[in-house]
């Protein structure tokens, strides 16, 4: 496609651009877009040159072949070159979640959507492909392999009051559940609360400790409970309505997605995923987390 778009709108040019950039065009030259021929392109294209006369702009579509100047294998190049560069940065996000350990189901999910968006575009099968597709499925094995955070023993009763002033204890690397439950924790049922994070798989408690979400705590998952939902239930919080509407939003994230339906879900499952990419230091996660649920508790409390 040869155009040439008009002075105003400036919307004008933004919006074709992005709409050439999702058919997965490349530029030739200023104003020159090329894809494979096919009659799905043609017609994609030809509806784009439509939109662009009708905004005042001149396009046409035509059938090429480069006699000077670009050779097919260069033009293909192009081609290649956009979707490793897309790969590339799909590959990164999906590389930071697998260091800091900081994937849930919802943010691997959007990773695959992103993934099939590519290689819808992906004409040529660039080489970045096959790393993505690597690292998606590397996630895939961690998101699917919960950790064991039930528990084999009795569950133990509390009364509020023995609930107050404990060392609170989880597996490090702290992520929705965990987060959403040190909040509740320090907000609801202990205000003095001190946290620490430790290797959930070699750690014995001490005396004055509770464990939260992690095999034979005090406190984690059970049934089909999420450990946050354990807390609400157990620390007899279930009558407000606010921390109900979080916890299913928790519980659809952590344990099964969509079982609530809840629409802030994704929302609120990318702003976590986005705490724990830019930190490893579970206090910060924690504290950044904190702010987040304070204003969706606010929200909830008001509607």
């Amino acid at each position: 496609m040869i155009h040439q778009m008009p002075a105003k709108p400036a919307y004008l040019r933004v919006k074709i651009g992005r709409k050439l950039m999702g058919l997965g065009a490349v530029p030739i030259k200023n104003s020159v877009y090329a894809l494979p021929l096919d009659e799905g392109a043609t017609a994609a294209l030809t509806v784009l040159a439509e939109e662009i006369v009708q905004g005042g702009g001149d396009a046409l579509v035509c059938e090429t072949s480069f006699v000077k100047g670009l050779t097919d294998a260069e033009v293909r190049a192009l081609f290649d070159k956009a979707r490793d560069d897309d790969y590339e940065a799909l590959a990164r996000e999906a590389q930071a979640m697998l260091v800091s350990e900081a994937a849930s189901r919802a943010d691997v999910q959007r990773l695959h959507r992103r993934r099939e968006e590519i290689a819808k575009v992906d004409f040529f099968s660039a080489h970045g492909r096959q790393s993505v597709d690597d690292l998606i499925a590397d996630l895939d094995r961690l998101v699917n392999r919960h950790v064991d955070v039930t528990s084999a023993k009795m569950v133990p009763t509390f009364t509020r009051a023995d609930l107050q002033n404990r060392v609170w204890v989880t597996r490090k690397h702290i992520h929705i559940d965990r987060i959403a439950s040190a909040w509740l924790i320090r907000r609801f049922i202990d205000p003095s609360a001190k946290f620490k994070f430790v290797d959930g798989r070699s750690y014995k408690g001490r005396p004055r400790e509770l464990r939260f979400d992690m095999a034979n705590a005090e406190f984690t998952h059970e049934g089909n409970d999420c450990t946050f939902e354990t807390l609400v239930r157990r620390a007899e919080l279930r009558a407000d309505a606010a921390l109900r509407h979080i916890a299913e939003i928790i519980h659809d994230l952590d344990v099964d997605e969509g079982k609530f339906g809840r629409q802030e879900a994704a929302g609120f499952g990318v702003m976590m995923s986005g705490i724990c990419s830019s930190t490893s230091d579970d206090n910060e996660r924690l504290a950044r987390g904190s702010v987040c649920l304070d204003q969706f508790y606010s929200f909830f409390s008001k509607n």
